[in-house]
């Protein structure tokens, strides 16, 4: 990553979050580009303020979500792991 561009990257991504829906899509918040494998990207208006990527595999609109996880039975209710409690050792008095 070019240094001069560093902290222009940094602040785009601190305005994007990811949200995992139960039995759903990736639901992506704030101004993102997705690229395919060949290096194109797909058009998404500039007014979305959201997108929805499958999980389940079955969109007709992959990469994005169609809603079709309603229908296949998709099932994903993943959650992020609690954060770690770090007690620091005992000082020495």
């Amino acid at each position: 990553m070019c240094p001069r561009f560093a902290s222009l990257q940094e602040a785009q991504m601190s305005q994007v979050t990811i949200k995992v829906r139960d039995n759903g899509p990736f639901l992506v918040e704030g101004p993102v580009t997705v690229i395919d494998a060949a290096g194109n990207a797909f058009a998404i208006p500039a007014n979305k303020p959201a997108i929805a990527l499958c999980r389940c595999g079955q969109s007709k609109n992959k990469p994005f979500c169609d809603g079709t996880h309603k229908e296949c039975g998709f099932q994903g209710t993943e959650r992020a792991p609690a954060p770690l409690s770090i007690t620091p050792p005992p000082t020495a008095s």
